[in-house]
């Protein structure tokens, strides 16, 4: 069973910054792809910033220039730095990874950690 457990979350001013992380953990062969999706109520689910097992990126244009997103593939857990955090940040953060998992890719989600950004 392989499972992603997110921490850093909270409640914070318009500007200030969060560190969210996420570790993966349980029996898998490799992780590719990682990285976080936010939900606010009433909207879809959007991909925030993503980053692959060489380090390529990948982010929102709305977060670019703010967002930093890194891993360590030793401990097989992502970070992702939140600069200057906006009012529209705050959402249901997931953190996702695809996982190759008894002879396949498979895609596991967090349970989600709750961003807050108070003007």
């Amino acid at each position: 069973q392989v499972r992603l457990v997110e921490s850093g979350g909270g409640l914070v001013q318009a500007g200030e910054s969060l560190r969210l992380s996420c570790a993966a953990s349980g029996s898998f062969v490799s992780l590719s792809r990682m990285g976080w999706f936010r939900q606010a109520p009433g909207s879809q689910r959007e991909l925030v910033a993503s980053i692959f097992q060489d380090g390529i990126t990948n982010y929102a244009d709305s977060v670019k220039g703010r967002f930093t997103i890194s891993r360590d593939n030793a401990n097989n857990t992502v970070h992702m730095q939140m600069n200057n955090l906006k009012p529209e940040d705050t959402s249901l953060y997931y953190c996702h990874a695809d996982v190759y998992v008894s002879a396949s890719w498979r895609v596991y989600w967090g349970q989600g950690t709750q961003v807050t950004v108070s003007s």
